[in-house]
């Protein structure tokens, strides 16, 4: 009887834990540049869940839709200013900043040394990598704490009206592109590059203003609903071998938190790179195989001569912006020492693995 008594004494206090915890709970609410909809706020919800429970719920994370507080290339200035605690988008967004914000979010064709997002993570975690990235928010002149949470890739070229048997067929096409670095290189190989947000594309496609476009992998591609216009997809491309999209939290908001929240944080963003990674594989799949099955959609190989091109293009960009950036040749240098070492063993290994993936895909078509 007196077990049962202490039983539920335990019980009271722990529902009363309960409640002081969430009487204190701090909320972060964080800007997305996407809709309620896309994979990307699914798995930022999935680490909001994650750090609430490694928390006890005294930390709490609200994802607002895109537009809900500022637009979405006002996020960092307003997470900046206070406006709201913090915001989601792919780094390279902030290229404008800081050029080096390029090779943390969408380091073209894979920092020009073969890294693909597998191996960027392992730069990132042990590589000296993260050392980098938190120096890049007081380069950038932000009062801010980054968070990596979804690497993503490899992007795929894109979407045609035809099929481009050589680069001149693809010269000849405008083509949406992402801005910054790596929609340069295609300018520079004579490619028609059109920068626009992905609510646009389709639109675009159906007016004729753009002849191709490209925008991610096979799922968030057929959200978008590209295979309504355009049947020939090529998997294989460059130009964003690597990207990653981020939380941005307000530096203060951060120096806030107890030491236990700060953690809860690290632990959940880390859990949040391997999670992301794996459910994009499985989903992806799974809309690659809906596409060409039920949509009439054609994968089609990648011209040998585009990867000599825009990998030339993609590596003179980057020296260009070494050569007038101090703290973008430093992360860039980084990068290749890291890939000197990993790259051969990393390439080598998935060599093998691809050509009996390749084989396996081979035997069900």
């Amino acid at each position: 009887m007196k077990f049962k008594k202490l039983l539920s004494t335990a019980a009271l206090s722990a529902v009363m834990a309960a409640g002081t915890v969430s009487a204190e709970t701090t909320t972060i609410r964080v800007q997305s540049v996407l809709s309620d909809t896309a994979d990307e706020v699914f798995m930022l919800k999935e680490f909001a869940k994650d750090v609430s429970e490694l928390t006890g719920g005294s930390l709490a994370i609200e994802v607002l839709p895109a537009g809900a507080v500022v637009g979405p290339r006002d996020i960092m200035d307003a997470v900046d200013a206070g406006l709201v605690e913090a915001g989601f988008a792919w780094t390279h967004y902030w290229g404008g900043k800081h050029v080096a914000a390029n090779l943390f979010g969408a380091p073209v064709a894979g920092a020009g040394v073969g890294m693909d997002n597998i191996a960027f993570l392992s730069w990132f975690q042990y590589g000296g990598g993260k050392e980098l990235y938190d120096r890049l928010w007081s380069e950038m002149g932000v009062n801010v704490k980054g968070f990596m949470l979804q690497p993503v890739g490899p992007e795929a070229l894109g979407w045609f009206t035809k099929p481009i048997e050589s680069m001149d067929d693809f010269r000849k096409m405008r083509f949406r592109a992402p801005p910054g670095m790596v929609g340069a290189a295609y300018a520079d190989i004579g490619v028609p590059a059109v920068a626009m947000g992905g609510g646009d594309i389709l639109p675009a496609l159906e007016k004729g203003t753009i002849d191709a476009a490209e925008w991610c992998c096979p799922k968030p591609d057929s959200v978008f609903g590209f295979q309504k216009v355009l049947k020939h997809y090529y998997l294989q491309g460059l130009h964003q071998v690597v990207v990653n999209a981020d939380m941005y939290l307000n530096l203060d908001v951060y120096n806030g938190l107890t030491d236990i929240e700060k953690k809860a944080l690290e632990v959940a963003a880390n859990a949040s790179l391997s999670k992301s990674m794996s459910y994009r594989i499985y989903e992806n799949g799974k809309a690659l195989k809906d596409l060409t099955d039920n949509h009439g959609v054609i994968l089609e190989d990648t011209p040998a001569e585009y990867f000599t091109e825009y990998m030339a293009a993609a590596q003179n960009a980057l020296q260009k912006a070494a050569d007038e950036n101090e703290f973008f040749a430093e992360v860039w240098q980084s990068q290749k020492d890291f890939a000197d070492i990993a790259v051969p063993f990393w390439a080598g290994a998935q060599a093998s693995n691809a050509g009996l993936g390749k084989a396996h895909a081979d035997t069900l078509k």
